[in-house]
């Protein structure tokens, strides 16, 4: 029999689903089946459950018709299930590496009811939080097992499901599951500790317990944190139906119910100010119902004034004692925050400069009305007219002529800008005035800091590629590549965000993991990739005579990523050799990263054949005209997919780069052609003509389908209707069949 069944509901948890099954299958334990349950969510939820179960068939996905709720479907689960033990793990959690074993080995050596492990609170922003197990048990808990009765503190830990692995048959023989509704786990939890005659702890961490900053329920306001009575109702008509059986735990349980619903009570971001009175009313309602007729162990200090004043119903005194802690905490933090201002406002009075009469200039700029026909464009810190953004300008001089674009330049960039495209150069009061006053601002990274969201403006974030190397907030846990990020200020540029464009399903995944907010997705394809999927033999050969290349040469792009963990670094790469396997009727154009120097020339006696096109202002004319991409990790390889010619994946350096800047997939083992893991190899690829090979082709066209599915030469034109026009979603395909999420 299969030790441990886990049983993983998922509901618009895509950017964190992966990293879920990926912590269970990894571990260094294979008993195991995972019962992935797809509660009909609007995401890839699905799609990604049954992509891994197409690799592994320990994974058993379960899609329901209907949204059931997380509840319910954790019994769906629990019914399917056939493991020794069931241990019910949240799609938007992950396990601790290497947990498992430890896990297993005590199930098999004490076989308990109930397992209980340690967590930590993962939070959004790298840090982690210890859970209670050291303030419940100051002393380890030891390895044996043992009744609620004889140790009643244990119901002070965490009362989820995700932090117990749980005896299948007991859970059935005591016909224990799930309720519908929010807080399913308290009507689950405690009756499943008070029914076990055999309780483990180990205090071991093993779950992650992620702490979203957006989409969790305990971040979500609303009338529904009501439902939290009606699961301690059920708890207490169990106890009754159990009878003396229990009887001695009341107390205990009534106690944590009170600490539970004033927790709920307590948290500003549930339960709104209009509705916290008859949340409070249901409280004293119910400690006058359930309360023990001996008394139950009142808690002291602050939280026993709480008891007591729920007691006694004092709704105008609880809030107002609420309110003088809130004072005071505000205050403190207000007299820290004056303390850190006083040096550096102390400082700026000192460099007033012409940058700040700007931006005095910007704020006063921010009073006047938006002009309702302006957008404003960028791309790549004001490096010119290029990528999504300018694919979306052209879609909207022809689809929208009423807006006017501009875009926002260097000044040395300026000579960039093609004939007949409006600009105003960065830094300048031209440059302050349209951020100040546009009804749309584009761009593909994200405007400087002090631009303010002004309401009634559209903030479009089209992005430049689909990642393969980690982004946004998962950064901080490859420090060495963040480059001393400061991940507050990107959420605070996130948070503009209204649409954020994104090219594929996976994309999607890894933006709404990396950049949580409140913007809708436009799963559309990438607008720069309308270009190479429409692009005629006309086109091409145009392109070619225009960088010098004849008809019949055989051109080769190099463009390897920029590795911020190793400034300067050039992979091995030697283009004589390279072009000497390829003959004389060849060309090799080599192209740096955005980063890197573009006044390289080349050198040596291959100078005829080699072409350095780093200081080329469109990527996409590269791409039309080379009849083979070399790369690394660069997203390049996302785009050149679209014209579904062969791509090489060289990577000389791929463990250390996944460990030092973090990878979102392994590329070598999903790759969109042949690889090569050093020079030597890459010689060779050409030299057998394994570039073109049976399984490189098979390996393009898994690649292409999992990752250009949408370019189909009309993105830019869906974001402009959605964006510009305002047109409903339903104007354009859905996700399901076709290129639009909103």
């Amino acid at each position: 029999m299969t030790l441990i069944s886990f049983v993983v509901p998922a509901f618009r948890v895509q950017g964190y689903l992966r990293e879920c099954l990926d912590s269970i299958l990894d571990q260094p334990f294979a008993d195991l089946e995972v019962i992935g349950v797809d509660d009909a969510s609007p995401d890839d939820s699905g799609e990604i459950f049954t992509e891994y179960a197409a690799r592994d068939p320990r994974v058993h996905p379960v899609r329901l018709t209907e949204n059931a709720g997380l509840g319910p479907a954790r019994n769906i689960g629990l019914d399917r299930a056939v493991g020794e033990y069931v241990w019910f793990v949240d799609g938007d959690d992950w396990l601790v590496t290497g947990c498992l074993p430890h896990v297993a080995d005590r199930l098999v050596a004490t076989r308990p009811d109930v397992l209980i492990v340690d967590h930590v609170r993962a939070h959004w922003n790298n840090t982690a939080t210890r859970s209670a197990m050291r303030d419940v048990f100051p002393e380890p808990p030891g390895e044996e097992a043992f009744r609620l009765r004889d140790r009643p503190e244990t119901m002070c830990l965490l009362h989820t499901a995700w932090n117990r692995v749980v005896r299948r048959e007991f859970l059935v023989d005591r016909g224990l599951r799930f309720a519908p509704g929010w807080y399913e786990d308290v009507s689950f939890s405690y009756p499943a500790l008070m029914a076990a005659d055999r309780i483990g702890v180990l205090d071991r961490v093993c779950v992650n317990y992620r702490q979203r900053r957006t989409g969790a329920i305990t971040r979500t306001r609303g009338d529904r944190h009501f439902e939290v009575f009606a699961q301690w109702h059920r708890v207490f008509r169990l106890m009754d139906r159990w009878g003396p059986a229990v009887a001695e735990l009341r107390p205990a349980v009534f106690e944590r119910m009170i600490w539970h619903y004033l927790t709920v009570l307590g948290n500003c971001d549930r339960i709104v100010p209009e509705l916290r009175p008859a949340f409070f009313a249901q409280i004293h309602a119910d400690f006058n119902r359930f309360r023990p007729p001996g008394g139950y162990p009142v808690p002291g200090g602050v939280e026993g004034v709480k008891h007591r004043l729920v007691a006694a119903g004092r709704w105008r005194t609880f809030s107002a004692l609420r309110g003088a802690n809130q004072a005071g905490d505000a205050a403190r933090r207000s007299v820290r925050q004056a303390r850190r201002r006083v040096l550096p406002v102390a400082r700026r009075t000192a460099r007033r400069s012409r940058d700040a009469l700007l931006r005095e200039y910007y704020r006063a700029e921010l009073r006047r009305p938006i002009d309702p026909t302006l957008a404003v464009y960028a791309a790549y810190w004001y490096r010119g007219y290029a990528c999504n953004p300018a694919a979306v300008y052209a879609a909207a001089r022809q689809l929208a002529p009423h807006v006017r674009g501009v875009w926002i330049v260097r000044r040395d960039r300026v000579g960039t800008v093609p004939p007949g495209v409006e600009y105003v150069v960065a830094g300048t009061p031209a440059y302050y005035r349209a951020l100040a006053r546009a009804r749309w601002l584009v761009n593909n990274v994200n405007f400087p800091d002090f631009v303010r969201k002004r309401p009634g403006s559209v903030h479009l974030q089209t992005h430049h590629g689909t990642p393969i190397k980690v982004m946004g907030l998962d950064q901080q846990r490859y420090p060495v590549g963040a480059m001393r990020m400061d991940f507050a200020r990107l959420l605070h540029r996130v948070d503009r965000w209204d649409y954020s464009v994104s090219s594929n399903s996976f994309s999607t995944q890894m933006w709404e993991r990396a950049y949580p907010a409140a913007y809708t997705t436009l799963e559309i394809g990438y607008p720069r990739n309308d270009r190479l999927a429409l692009a005629t033999p006309d086109e091409v050969q145009k392109v070619r005579a225009e960088l010098g290349i004849d008809p019949d040469e055989r051109v080769v792009l190099y463009a390897p990523t920029h590795r911020e963990h190793l400034p300067g670094w050039r992979p091995p790469f030697d283009p004589d050799r390279l072009l000497d396997v390829l003959g004389p009727a060849s060309r090799l154009l080599m192209r740096s990263h955005y980063f890197h120097d573009r006044d390289r020339r080349p050198r040596g006696p291959t100078a005829a054949q080699l072409l350095d096109v780093s200081s080329h202002d469109r990527v996409e004319d590269l791409y039309l005209a080379a009849d083979v991409l070399v790369t690394d990790y660069s997203s390049a390889m996302f785009d050149y997919a679209v014209l579904d010619r062969p791509i090489i994946v060289y990577a000389p350096d791929w463990e250390a780069y996944r460990v030092a800047r973090g990878v979102y997939f392994d590329l070598l083992a999903e790759p969109p052609g042949a690889v090569a893991r050093d020079f030597p190899e890459l010689l060779e690829v050409f030299r057998s003509d394994a570039v073109r090979s049976t399984a490189a082709e098979q390996a393009r066209q898994c690649f292409r389908a999992r990752f250009c599915a949408l370019d189909d030469g009309h993105a830019a034109e869906r974001v402009v209707r959605r964006v510009f026009l305002d047109e409903p979603a339903e104007s354009v395909p859905s996700h399901r069949d076709g290129p639009m999420r909103a």
